[in-house]
């Protein structure tokens, strides 16, 4: 991502599978309120591999990809101080932000969806976004974001110690689910239709209560149902097939976005005072419950990376990261 003689490259997806390196301007101000920040390290996101798709519903090409970012700010007081972006622009003004939730802001624009986001060398980003990352490195610091929905959803749910919870999704956002599920000290359970991603889960991160769709999972203690299903896999018959799951007062998470209508049955939906929860990207404090974890060290984040990739070999290798992501948990870009 480096700059020379004023421009920097760009990882853009022109259009659905087209991803190429362009050069930019390197940005030299900012707006008032605003700072510069200097790209240290990138996460693809399920986002990214969906824009590359042409499956993202929200999105016009094209596109600097890229939102889980870490970097240094470029200059001014807090130069050379190592953040986490925030990456969810908020207007500051509308309902939502006016309840202490910009997370899900009537105008909210998101860097590498609504606007150009972080795949490149230097960005401007409001300063309220940036949050100081002391005590991380470069990488654990572009893991925050997407860690930190997983986190929001959880804080969401209102599960604690002892809950039965079942994450539907072993990618990415549902390890990240499970993670912090499991920190709150429920009994978590994971379930995905990929061998190679529960096998992660298991390996990797040391969930022990795996399984595959269809299996039969109401016996034993869990023959009530979950006090809370969490979907984090974007396809719409598996959240309808989640609600089954419920326990009589327990509540389905929607951490996935799909575009589908979703159906279930009001009869058992009253019967058991079900709760259905949207959970949508996260706030501040979710962010900083994330960086305490790491500090902590209770998030593994060796097991998270992956894979690190140079910009200047992104778009060559973009398709099979797209094609072999059951075998990914985070894979990072960096200069």
């Amino acid at each position: 991502m480096a700059a020379r003689n004023n421009t920097m490259s760009c990882a853009i997806c022109l259009e659905p599978g087209k991803l190429e390196l362009q050069s930019r301007p390197l940005p030299t101000e900012a707006n008032d309120g605003w700072l510069l920040v200097d790209i240290a390290a990138v996460g693809i996101c399920g986002t990214d591999y969906h824009i590359f798709q042409g499956k993202h519903p929200f999105l016009a090409y094209p596109r600097v990809i890229g939102h889980e970012l870490s970097g240094t700010i470029a200059a001014g007081p807090r130069a050379g101080e190592l953040v986490v972006v925030n990456p969810y622009l908020s207007c500051g003004t509308c309902r939502a932000c006016g309840r202490g939730n910009p997370n899900c802001c009537s105008h909210i624009e998101v860097l590498g969806v609504h606007r150009d986001g972080g795949m490149c060398a230097r960005i401007a980003v409001p300063e309220q976004n940036l949050y100081p990352a002391a005590g991380l490195t470069p990488q654990q610091a572009a893991m925050v974001e997407f860690l930190a929905i997983g986190a929001h959803a959880v804080a969401r749910s209102g599960i604690g110690a002892g809950d039965l919870v079942l994450v539907t999704g072993a990618g990415p956002i549902g390890l990240g689910t499970a993670i912090f599920a499991q920190l709150a000290g429920a009994d978590v359970h994971i379930m995905d239709l990929s061998d190679i991603r529960l096998a992660l889960a298991g390996e990797h991160f040391g969930f022990r209560e795996l399984h595959k769709p269809g299996s039969h999972l109401m016996t034993g203690k869990i023959a009530d149902g979950f006090d809370a299903v969490f979907d984090a896999t974007g396809n719409s018959k598996a959240i309808e097939a989640g609600f089954p799951l419920v326990a009589h007062s327990g509540s389905t998470v929607l951490v996935s976005v799909v575009k589908d209508d979703i159906t279930f049955a009001d009869s058992e939906f009253h019967k058991r005072e079900a709760r259905i929860i949207g959970s949508r990207n996260a706030l501040k404090s979710d962010f900083e419950r994330v960086m305490n974890a790491m500090r902590g060290g209770d998030i593994p984040t060796d097991a998270i990376a992956s894979e690190t990739v140079m910009l200047q070999n992104l778009p060559g290798r973009f398709p099979d990261l797209v094609e072999n992501r059951d075998h990914l948990v985070k894979v990072l870009v960096t200069p």
